[in-house]
């Protein structure tokens, strides 16, 4: 199996732990903790990767680490990641687990390109102009790029919508020298 589809695998099962406690949002949280400080902290990441220790070892040390702060439950799924030889997955699982829940929750992400930057209330309206075209929640991520001109470009996974100025002028452009030949 791919390290794609493994990590997936582990934050479909993180995403079920998460809902039998009633908290995705809590969990999300914990597991990148724990992925941002394997990515920020070297003598982590080497403690984790070593294979001089053992998973036992790892996971006793792990236990003793979180066994307060963090939900047994949660503790225990690191444990198996440990145990499976899985825990370099770890920041891969996070953003794994971030993407079902938004599927879970009904939510897309939108990469929104705009010419100059927006006001609250016009990201509002593009926000929810987006929500309502997309029939789900969108979750904007806002980009300024002058060579639009004007109008917004918009991204979702494949799907582009060009609304941009540029674009308008280009198909206007077309039309005037395919007319003319």
């Amino acid at each position: 199996m791919r390290e794609p589809t493994i990590a997936r695998n582990y934050a479909e099962t993180l995403l079920e732990l998460a809902r039998k406690s009633g908290d995705l949002g809590t969990w999300g949280e914990l597991i990148d903790q724990v992925a941002g400080a394997m990515e920020s902290d070297r003598r982590l990441r080497r403690f984790l990767e070593s294979p001089r220790v053992s998973a036992q070892r790892k996971n006793e040390i792990l236990f003793k680490a979180f066994e307060g702060p963090l939900p047994r439950t949660f503790v225990r799924f690191l444990q198996a990641l440990v145990t499976h030889r899985r825990q370099m997955l770890i920041p891969v699982i996070a953003r794994e687990y971030h993407d079902l829940v938004d599927q879970v929750e009904g939510r897309v992400h939108a990469s929104v390109t705009i010419a100059r930057e927006a006001d609250g209330d016009d990201r509002e309206l593009v926000t929810s102009q987006l929500s309502r075209v997309l029939g789900k929640k969108v979750v904007p991520h806002f980009y300024v790029n002058p060579s639009i001109i004007g109008g917004v470009v918009v991204r979702v996974g494949d799907t582009v919508l060009d609304g941009s100025v540029r674009r308008r002028l280009a198909t206007l452009r077309s039309r005037m020298l395919g007319v003319s030949r």
